[in-house]
C-alpha cells in the first residue's frame, strides 16, 4: 500500500457564494482575517479533467491561526474543481493546500497514493498549481503549489497583516499590483 505524502498544510479553503459576506462572517465568528479580496482572477492556462476550462474565480485570503484561510467563489460557468464538489448555491470545505519543492514530483507521489490530478493551472504571474482529487479518501481536494519566492512573500504578507490585527477593516480589496484598500463593512 502506498501512503499519502506528508506535506504540511499551509491553507484551508472554503467554497462560498459571496466572498465578501463569507469573509465578514469568518472574521466575526472565528477571528480570522483580515481578508484581502482579489476578484475575477483569470489564469494563463487551466485544464480540468483533461479539458481546457476558463476557471475564473474570486478569492479572499486571511489568516486563521497558523494557516491561511482562503474563501473562493466561481465567477465563470463550466466545469471546475469547485463544481465537482458543489452545485450553484452550495458552500463548504473545498480543499487544503500545501507548498512543495517540485510540483511534478508531488503530483506523482499523490497519484501513487491514489489521489490523481483533477486540475492543472498556471496563474498570470507564472505560478503553477494543481488540484488533486482526494474526494474518496478525504471528501475534499488538495491544492498543491510549487514553492516560490513570490508565493512565500504572499503568505508572509497575509500572516503579517494578521499580527496585532484587532478586527478593524476585516475585508480589504487587493489589486493585481498588490496594493490594498479597506472596505467599509
Amino acid at each position: 500500500m502506498n501512503t499519502m505524502p506528508g506535506y504540511p498544510v499551509v491553507q484551508i479553503a472554503y467554497f462560498v457564494n459571496d466572498i465578501e459576506a463569507a469573509a465578514l462572517r469568518m472574521a466575526q465568528t472565528f477571528g480570522a482575517g483580515p481578508f484581502y479580496i482579489s476578484r475575477n482572477i483569470e489564469l494563463s492556462r487551466a485544464e480540468h479533467r483533461g479539458e481546457s476550462c476558463l476557471f475564473v474565480h474570486s478569492s479572499a485570503y486571511g489568516q486563521w491561526g497558523e494557516v491561511m484561510m482562503e474563501l473562493v467563489q466561481q465567477d465563470s460557468p463550466g466545469p471546475s474543481p469547485f463544481r465537482d464538489l458543489y452545485t450553484p448555491g452550495e458552500e463548504g470545505l473545498h480543499h487544503v493546500a500545501t507548498m512543495v519543492d517540485s510540483l511534478p514530483r508531488a503530483c506523482d507521489e499523490y497519484a501513487a497514493a491514489g489521489i490523481p490530478v483533477a486540475t492543472r493551472c498556471v496563474t498570470k504571474t507564472g505560478i503553477n498549481f494543481a488540484f488533486l482529487d482526494a474526494l474518496r479518501s478525504l471528501g475534499h481536494f488538495i491544492e498543491v503549489y510549487e514553492r516560490s519566492s513570490p508565493l512565500i512573500d504572499f503568505y508572509r504578507f497575509i500572516k503579517t497583516a494578521a499580527h496585532n490585527w484587532q478586527g478593524e477593516e476585516p475585508v480589504r480589496t487587493m489589486s493585481l499590483s498588490g496594493s490594498t484598500t479597506g472596505q467599509s463593512s
